[in-house]
């Protein structure tokens, strides 16, 4: 077992400040270290054009470019590096797990993925120039695994497969672009429908308006939108564009929806189920990058979230709404126990030179 913890990061400010907050805040950190030595092993299968970039980012989100100078700035960096680091735009990603299952006031989800990519950053923001203000897990800094906006809107994302990729967003910069400039269901919608993808995901949407979640099944060739409670790693709609092995998949889907099905589960009941370690839904598969590494939960009609490190936990929760009103939290960090012997990149030295199970 592995203690491991995650960093509570709050702001306030123009994105140029955050940017150039996080850059101080990574500047000699670990994080950065390690990654700059994974570089050394696994050299990218993607190219960086900064002008073409620029304006996707000032298409879509221009205040988010202003975060990445003054991240670039705090760093000493050129932007070509600060876009190869974070950018989240034509980032080659290794596959992942992740469950999801929602309910009519919650989105709760299961992060899975390799110990060696997580950053340990769980961040509140409230912009000060443009955008709405989000909490949620970081990935890749910039990005967000999963978040809820002060609109009430929460998205998380579940892997489908690396085929066939092509120029464009990232699932985690995807996630921000969501949760900063949508203020709902048929928003996020829209954006998915414009967006460059550069992987195949599928996006579940929860806002506090509907009591279904959307899911939004993406890849680099097609969008496809239908309801439902559960998402795992399989499209339901574009099945042509599945992977062969889908058993596990399948078998953690019919988990969660077998018990929304038969006694719709309250918030509590649902995180029990997916951070629970016997339950089938968290999974242990660290060396293959699909272990849990946390669970999640946002409630978008009460503006609350909770985050677990590890299996069993009892989650810190987060009120969001008083956040907004000018409430830091007190919490500074969240701590957990994880049963593999993998480093973890934010904590200590996590080269690709070897890997444990």
């Amino acid at each position: 077992m592995k203690k491991v913890s995650a960093n509570v990061i709050q702001f306030r400010g123009t994105h140029y400040e955050y940017g150039y907050h996080q850059g101080m805040l990574v500047k000699d950190h670990i994080l950065l270290k390690n990654r700059e030595n994974q570089w050394k092993v696994r050299k990218p299968l993607f190219s960086i054009d900064k002008e073409e970039t620029k304006q996707v980012f000032n298409e879509i989100a221009p205040a988010i470019w202003e975060e990445l100078i003054g991240i670039g700035e705090a760093l000493e960096w050129p932007m070509e590096r600060v876009l190869l680091e974070f950018g989240g735009y034509r980032v080659k990603l290794n596959r992942s797990g992740c469950s999801i299952l929602t309910g009519t006031d919650y989105l709760i989800r299961n992060y899975d993925y390799h110990p060696k990519t997580y950053d340990g950053f769980y961040s509140v923001y409230q912009p000060t120039d443009t955008g709405h203000a989000i909490i949620g897990v970081t990935q890749k800094v910039t990005g967000r695994c999963d978040g809820m906006n002060e609109k009430g809107l929460a998205m998380g994302y579940t892997f489908m497969h690396r085929k066939r990729p092509k120029d464009g967003f990232v699932c985690n910069m995807i996630g921000r672009l969501i949760l900063e400039t949508c203020a709902n269901i048929e928003e996020a919608v829209s954006l998915l429908k414009r967006l460059p993808h550069r992987g195949s995901f599928s996006y579940v949407l929860k806002d506090k308006n509907q009591a279904e979640a959307t899911i939004v099944e993406a890849s680099p060739r097609n969008i496809e939108v239908r309801n439902g409670a559960a998402c795992t790693n399989h499209f339901q709609i574009m099945k042509e564009e599945n992977r062969h092995y889908l058993k596990d998949s399948k078998r953690r889907l019919e988990i969660m929806e077998k018990d929304q099905l038969t006694s719709p589960l309250n918030g509590d009941e649902a995180f029990q189920l997916l951070n629970g370690t016997e339950n089938g839904v968290f999974s242990k598969l660290y060396g293959q990058w699909a272990g849990t590494i946390h669970t999640a939960a946002y409630f978008p009609q009460k503006l609350e979230a909770w985050l677990a490190l590890g299996g069993d936990q009892q989650p810190v929760k987060f009120d969001f709404a008083s956040w907004l009103n000018g409430d830091d939290f007190s919490a500074s960090k969240v701590t957990g126990t994880i049963d593999t012997e993998i480093p973890f990149v934010h904590m200590e030295k996590a080269d690709w030179f070897r890997t444990k199970k």
